[in-house]
């Protein structure tokens, strides 16, 4: 649909960093121009990415892209960071692995690769204030960020790195509560097993599915929360 479209090339232009926040997002108009449909397709498509947070429309001045603060749903995608330092906390990483594999069946059906070919593989745990409160495993096609291994991810983290070089179109979420395994106990400092909230992310490109991403937070240390308003 065309107004999708729209949203689309909205998404890409805040996920890159192109557009951050607070920055102007292009008029009805100047939308229906672009995309050659009418100023109510336009308008359709701010209005749903107003609704879903990404946007605020502001009466007779236009629309901006909204500060992260109110980018509430919990399915946004966000540079951990940038959430840490947002709360003037001290963001640091650690990166146990980051290396090349072959894609084992389920890891190869997640990226739409074949049976043992090559993928990239990453496992950084990400700290506040010298706490650990995630552990990244992510797996990620070579053919759309072929530089991935080559990256310091001390300094930057795979999604500023990816937001760059593979602008995101589209992801899928599920969220369920585990028992850490041992070697995520470890990299997590848990001195003992603790419930944990796993959510796993798949991500897509125009090139195609980007990564396959398993994001693990200690129970003790993380709160989940989101805002979703319903209209009749």
């Amino acid at each position: 649909m065309k107004f999708a479209k729209i949203k689309q090339y909205i998404y890409r232009k805040i996920a890159s960093g192109e557009w951050p926040e607070n920055h102007p997002v292009s008029s009805e108009n100047a939308l229906a121009q672009q995309f050659k449909v009418s100023r109510m397709t336009a308008r359709r498509a701010l209005q749903e990415l107003a609704d879903e947070g990404l946007v605020v429309r502001a009466k007779g001045s236009g629309t901006y892209v909204a500060p992260l603060k109110s980018q509430t749903s919990f399915m946004a995608i966000r540079n951990i960071a940038d959430e840490i330092r947002a709360r003037q906390h001290d963001y640091a990483a650690h990166v146990h692995m980051l290396r090349q594999v072959p894609a084992s069946v389920p890891v190869a059906e997640q990226l739409e690769l074949a049976v043992d070919a090559p993928a990239f593989f990453s496992v950084i745990t990400h700290t506040e204030n010298g706490v650990p409160v995630q552990v990244e495993e992510r797996y990620v096609n070579p053919a759309v960020a072929p530089d991935y291994l080559k990256q310091d991810f001390r300094l930057t983290t795979p999604h500023e790195y990816l937001s760059a070089v593979a602008p995101l179109t589209e992801a899928s979420h599920q969220i369920e509560a585990i028992t850490p395994s041992l070697a995520v106990c470890e990299w997590l400092e848990l001195a003992k097993p603790e419930p944990c909230l796993r959510i796993i992310r798949r991500t897509w490109s125009d090139a195609g599915v980007v990564t396959y991403a398993v994001l693990t937070h200690p129970g003790s240390r993380f709160v989940l929360g989101g805002h979703l308003t319903f209209k009749p």
